[in-house]
């Protein structure tokens, strides 16, 4: 059983622990947490409560997170769009609103469920719930993800990628106008103590982040960009933006919350991924154009 305490902020007074505490960790659903309520596995100053419980400021809520059940992958017909493949490895273009691999709360219809149903071999080294997956993007991020087929080729991407040799670039929409044409965020990334769902500059318990950035477009409040990671820290193109006050539109996470834009999820496209074979060494690099939803928005702007 794993422990997690949190310390309720002002900014959270007054909310129903029930409705609170899922918006510390995306896996929690509220259903999970008034059943870990009535099981006594969520305290607040040391004490039992109920799910209707209101919190006050400063309270200290600790929630004990039992053991997890067991998932079955189960194969699905997402009719998954497969940008290339081999005996070693494959591309696809995630879309928006997919989850990468099964969760709780997220035991169907994910992107590792398509790829049971559709590609014969998946690598084995991250367990049944993740075969094959090398690196991930957040559900509400359309985009390019290579895929291993086999342990050797996943050892190997790996290593690109933690040799930053792997090319991976962003099309985003952001708020405001960037000034600068080009330009690199280099700012350390960990979790956020008060929200754990959430990610933060900061330069405590974090890792090193960088961003690099080019500007492709400007409109009167918004600008479109491309984004290339030299690391691949959770939400990094996200919270830097956030970091630079132009945060990516359509984030509901780290945007503003009043701005309503016909685009359900953030305005993030992984459009080109490039890297080396990992048998024959020979380069690879594929690109894919950002989603109709997001190229409507793209198209509203410059009217």
């Amino acid at each position: 059983m794993e422990k997690y305490t949190f310390t309720v902020t002002q900014e959270n007074k007054g909310q129903r622990i029930d409705k609170l505490i899922p918006s510390f960790d995306q896996e929690w659903t509220r259903s999970q947490i008034q059943t870990w309520i009535k099981e006594e596995n969520i305290q607040v100053n040391g004490e039992s409560v109920k799910g209707n419980y209101k919190v006050s400021e400063d309270d200290e809520i600790v929630v004990m997170v039992p053991e997890p059940e067991t998932l079955e992958v189960v194969p699905e017909d997402l009719n998954l769009d497969i940008v290339y493949e081999d005996q070693d490895v494959l591309v696809v273009n995630k879309p928006r609103g997919m989850v990468v691999h099964p969760a709780p709360g997220h035991p169907n219809g994910t992107l590792v469920n398509g790829l049971m149903h559709q590609v014969k071999d998946l690598s084995g080294i991250n367990g049944v719930i993740r075969p094959g997956i090398v690196h991930r993007i957040d559900k509400d991020t359309s985009g390019l993800l290579m895929v291993a087929k086999n342990d050797n080729a996943h050892e190997s991407l790996v290593k690109q990628l933690q040799a930053k040799t792997v090319n991976r670039r962003y099309k985003a929409i952001v708020h405001g106008n960037i000034q600068h044409d080009v330009g690199t965020i280099d700012a350390p990334i960990g979790r956020d103590k008060q929200e754990r769902q959430r990610m933060t500059v900061t330069d405590e318990q974090s890792r090193d982040a960088v961003t690099h950035f080019k500007v492709l477009e400007r409109y009167d409040h918004y600008t479109y960009v491309e984004c290339q990671l030299e690391t691949g820290r959770t939400h990094q193109i996200r919270v830097h933006m956030k970091y630079i006050d132009h945060p990516v539109a359509g984030d509901p996470k780290y945007g503003p919350r009043k701005k309503s834009l016909p685009i359900d999820g953030q305005a993030l496209h992984a459009g080109v991924l490039g890297f080396e074979h990992p048998v024959s060494g020979e380069w690879l690099e594929f690109s894919r154009e950002v989603p109709e939803d997001m190229e409507q928005l793209l198209k509203r702007l410059r009217r």
